[in-house]
């Protein structure tokens, strides 16, 4: 691949698998927090909470990203804090990449997620409250294994959704090479220079094999964990 690729596109590759896995593993126990929040939480707000979750599902990403610029900048609230506190940047560097792509793949994990919580029988929950297990122990034993296909669904969109993120990604971080330039990013720059469209075409053959890759393990993987709850 790398005689087949520029060290750009290659670049790009590398960085888009990076931000897109470290968005999906950073969103996973959040959006499983909030996953069982929502599906079996009663509180005041809880319609509230599911419409934030969602926005970014509505807003569109340029300003879904300019709200990132703006909170997680050097100059903004969260931005200045971690910076001055931490000396963590985020804005115009891939880890900011990687909290874009994550906000943005987030609702469709919860999602997932919470539809996955919502049909587990929770008469198989009582009966091993029955047996003296505590809720912790429940949800570990008896609700986690039974969701597990949705969970590995929603990372799986994460996945996907942080492989394509373009709006929220290049308005927070910009598009700089070998730093903040991912597969979207850099089919988009192609596409502007004359002569690019090989490279282009290139990085959108690499972007259709990563996410059919992606959908069939995912496939794969919920047939085998289907298959383990079976037998047990």
């Amino acid at each position: 691949m790398t005689d087949w690729l520029t060290p750009e596109e290659w670049s790009a590759v590398r960085l888009s698998l990076l931000v897109a896995t470290m968005a999906t593993l950073a969103s996973l126990p959040i959006g499983l927090a909030v996953a069982l929040l929502l599906a079996r939480g009663r509180f005041w707000g809880k319609t509230l909470l599911d419409a934030l979750v969602h926005l970014p599902l509505i807003l569109p990403p340029v300003v879904t990203g300019y709200l990132l610029l703006i909170g997680f900048g050097r100059r903004g609230p969260i931005g200045q804090l971690l910076h001055d506190g931490f000396g963590i940047t985020l804005s115009f560097r891939w880890t900011g990449a990687a909290l874009a792509c994550a906000v943005m793949g987030f609702p469709l994990m919860v999602r997932a997620m919470r539809l996955s919580i919502e049909a587990v029988d929770r008469r198989l929950e009582a009966a091993a409250g029955t047996l003296g297990a505590n809720t912790a122990w429940v949800f570990l034993v008896v609700t986690l294994p039974l969701c597990l296909p949705g969970i590995v669904a929603g990372m799986v969109l994460c996945f996907a959704k942080a492989m394509g993120e373009f709006g929220a990604t290049i308005t927070f971080v910009s598009n700089i090479p070998g730093e903040t330039q991912t597969l979207p990013s850099a089919i988009y720059t192609l596409t502007q220079v004359p002569g690019g469209e090989s490279g282009a075409m290139r990085l959108t053959l690499i972007s259709i094999a990563i996410s059919v890759a992606a959908l069939i393990l995912s496939e794969a993987l919920a047939r085998l964990v289907g298959r383990r709850i079976a037998t047990t």
